[in-house]
């Protein structure tokens, strides 16, 4: 029986990561291509922060074509929606009917994706929707997955988390108020390793930046092997004890 394509809505965070995962297990569905919204001038991945050169090196330790869609700094829904679509529609004319994505809860954002792929005749699949989020945080790192926050909103959470691995001992200091997958939006993360991946994806630690009311952590390609950034965190999470 041959696999239904399907386009993958993808942030490189974990939440993707998951989503990605259980859509592979499945087996029922081929994912011709990661479909990820970058910034122009600043090519990065949007909201993120994450530089296009190590979304670049993800995709590529996944396996999966990666299609990147261009939009501005502050673009409004209006211009996100046509950029998207268009994008979509050369997926749709080569028979891909559906969009993965990892959202877990919230109904305004589903709403939204689904309104706008019913405008073009698409409609979305949610992998991970409804599932508690304690639960999956616990499973993403249960299941070998290796992530770093680069993105954290203040006003929610402090800043002093920006740059750390999301790991057991992030999830124990993490405030109530705050959902474990940062799902209302506390902090963004990217995936650098896990079951799903060829190789680790190489990084070293960069700036930690205010902007936009948001702290980011840059993250910048790195030739070493990645255990030495994981090292400098490691002696970090001790001297926290």
């Amino acid at each position: 029986m041959a696999k239904e394509p399907v386009v993958f809505g993808w942030s490189g965070g974990k939440d993707s990561a998951l989503a990605l995962q259980e859509i592979l297990r499945s087996r029922l569905y081929e994912v011709v291509a990661l479909l990820t919204t970058c910034t122009e001038g600043f090519r990065r991945i949007s909201m993120h922060g994450v530089r296009c050169s190590l979304l670049k090196t993800q995709a590529s330790q996944l396996g999966i074509p990666l299609r990147k869609v261009f939009i501005e700094k502050g673009s409004s829904n209006a211009d996100y929606e046509v950029r998207m679509c268009a994008a979509l529609l050369e997926y749709q004319k080569a028979g891909v009917n559906k969009v993965i994505f990892g959202d877990l809860f919230l109904e305004q954002i589903r709403e939204y994706r689904d309104r706008m792929l019913a405008g073009i005749g698409m409609s979305a699949l949610y992998p991970l929707w409804g599932r508690n989020t304690r639960a999956l945080a616990g499973e993403f790192i249960r299941a070998g997955f290796q992530a770093v926050l680069v993105c954290v909103d203040p006003r929610q959470l402090d800043a002093s988390f920006a740059g750390r691995l999301y790991n057991e001992t992030l999830l124990s200091e993490l405030p109530s108020t705050v959902d474990p997958c940062g799902e209302n939006g506390e902090f963004h993360t990217f995936v650098f390793n896990g079951p799903i991946f060829q190789k680790p994806v190489k990084y070293r630690p960069g700036r930690v930046v205010s902007r936009d009311q948001f702290i980011f952590a840059d993250l910048l390609p790195h030739s070493k092997s990645i255990a030495q950034s994981n090292n400098r965190e490691i002696k970090k999470e001790i001297k926290r004890k």
